[in-house]
């Protein structure tokens, strides 16, 4: 399960989340009520209710910190001088987090709950579609705009695979190829000292 440590109201509320990531992928965002969660964990819905009100309140508290830390590589990303530095920035600061984030990703790509829900966050939204530009202005136009989501979708999806004796790590590097032959990046040169 994802780690998200730092929680003032302690265990409880991050078992509410461990156990909703497991239900969304299980079962959809849609498909998911906080009635199934409180079961799944054992308690009252009352329980669940001091923490978060609605399964929208939960979700937003679950993509928050990774949507966060999307906004930074993107940032990062739109720092760099040309289109090509740009999308090799922006596809291994998302390849690292769909790795360290493996149960999510799978979720936030084939979920239209999580679409939807975005759609209530303009701001996400943005991040997003920040993203997807940064990928897309290696090849300007439809084709690009293709890619870009091939990329997106395709690397959220993959890391939900449980590939057998692949290391996160490896799984990380056939991300970056994938994604690069997808893009049309070149493999960036290693600098030795």
């Amino acid at each position: 399960m994802v780690s998200r440590s730092g929680s003032a109201d302690g265990p409880t509320r991050q078992s509410l989340m461990d156990v909703a990531i497991t239900l969304f992928a299980r079962h959809s965002v849609a498909g998911t009520s906080l009635q199934m969660i409180s079961d799944a964990l054992g308690l009252t819905k009352s329980a669940i209710y001091h923490h978060f009100r609605t399964r929208d309140e939960l979700l937003s508290a679950i993509i928050e910190p990774i949507v966060d830390q999307l906004a930074d590589v993107v940032r990062d990303a739109e720092a760099r001088r040309t289109a090509p530095a740009r999308a090799e920035r922006m596809l291994t600061g998302y390849a690292d987090l769909a790795v360290a984030h493996r149960d999510l990703f799978p979720v936030f790509s084939g979920d239209p709950g999580v679409v939807d829900f975005l759609r209530t966050r303009p701001a996400w939204a943005e991040v997003v579609r920040r993203q997807a530009e940064l990928f897309a202005a290696v090849d300007p136009g439809p084709g690009g705009q293709v890619r870009a989501a091939v990329v997106m979708a395709g690397m959220a999806a993959a890391v939900g695979v449980p590939f057998d004796g692949l290391s996160d790590e490896a799984v990380r590097e056939e991300l970056l190829a994938a994604g690069r032959r997808t893009l049309g990046l070149r493999t960036p040169r290693v600098r030795t000292a």
